[in-house]
């Protein structure tokens, strides 16, 4: 039974807002790609498994970043794929470099950019020291921000950028590659002058913003009620309370809250039945339950078997760092 809302709403409005072309182009262009091998079962099979992989989250698994940064969706179904596959990272305790994060990301989307990753880094380690260590918890919930509202920051970042220019708030501010760059923030100057931004002026800016802007927003109660702490604040302070706040990460929906965060009963279930199946190495996995599962850094791919698009996008915004101090958290 279809909801109030959903009969109230034109069916274009409704498609458009649910991506369903999107979709549907794609398991067309794969249909056609791999038509020799389809016609083994049938088409209806073929848009069956399809589809059944979109819903399940699968479909993104080493497609292109055209193709994973294409829809909200996607994007929450990168970010739970890669959680699920590298979570033992965190659950051993190692620290990672924002590299060795890269290369993570880079199993499951082979074109994926380090732009995207080198900004995700710096919202922890608020420095240019980006050969620093990282936690996978920090890691990741800062790269969920950066990824999921990535045009959203760009504009943040314009805005930012603006106002400590003095430059008139009401203004319509256009995010372009340059601005869309987070650049490293001003000393503190000769005359005292207080770094960051009055936190009442920035959110009357993100209001605005997040009333015309055609991309995924954070919830504004929560920014409101991340603002309203503080009489003025840097951009990375901003971005890094924002990857630590629970309410935002409820609101998106793709992670777990930090403390299930190394926690995926269904996985390790699914993990055992597996490797079950392989001689030689169920003894040495219920001889020690308490190591859990055994990390994976290539996951078997799963969902739809068809060959993925190759368009990768090109990321002309280049990040420079931020050089607030800031305490990491350690998991």
């Amino acid at each position: 039974m279809l909801s109030p809302e959903r009969l109230a709403q034109p069916d274009y409005e409704y498609l458009a807002q649910r991506h369903v072309l999107t979709y549907m182009e794609d398991a067309v262009y794969q249909l056609l790609e791999n038509r020799e091998d389809i016609s083994q079962y049938g088409i209806a099979r073929f848009f069956m498994d399809y589809f059944n992989s979109v819903c399940q989250g699968t479909h993104i698994l080493f497609r292109e970043f055209s193709f994973i940064q294409a829809t909200p969706h996607n994007r929450a179904s990168f970010l739970r794929a890669f959680w699920r596959c590298f979570r033992t990272v965190g659950k051993n305790g190692d620290l990672l470099t924002m590299r060795e994060y890269h290369c993570l990301l880079q199993l499951l989307c082979p074109d994926f950019p380090l732009e995207l990753t080198q900004k995700a880094a710096r919202i922890v380690l608020m420095d240019d020291a980006m050969d620093c260590l990282m936690s996978f918890s920090d890691f990741l919930f800062a790269f969920q921000i950066q990824f999921y509202y990535s045009e959203f920051l760009d504009s943040v970042a314009a805005i930012y950028q603006d106002l400590l220019s003095g430059k008139n708030p009401n203004t319509v501010i256009v995010p372009t590659s340059s601005s869309g760059q987070y650049r490293q923030r001003p000393a503190l100057g000769e005359a005292g002058v207080p770094e960051g931004v009055e936190a009442s002026l920035f959110y009357q800016c993100l209001e605005n913003l997040c009333d015309r802007h055609k991309y995924s927003c954070p919830p504004l109660a929560l920014v409101k009620e991340i603002l309203n702490g503080v009489q003025r604040l840097t951009f990375y302070g901003f971005l890094g309370t924002l990857s630590k706040h629970p309410g935002i990460n409820q609101a998106l929906g793709a992670l777990p809250d930090k403390a299930d965060l190394m926690q995926d009963p269904a996985m390790d279930e699914e993990l055992e039945r597996l490797l079950a199946q392989v001689p030689g190495l169920v003894p040495a996995v219920t001889a020690t339950p308490e190591l859990g599962c055994p990390p994976s850094r290539t996951p078997p791919r799963v969902g739809s078997p068809w060959r993925p698009l190759h368009h990768p996008r090109k990321v002309d915004t280049e990040s420079d760092g931020s050089t607030e101090e800031t305490d990491e958290s350690e998991t």
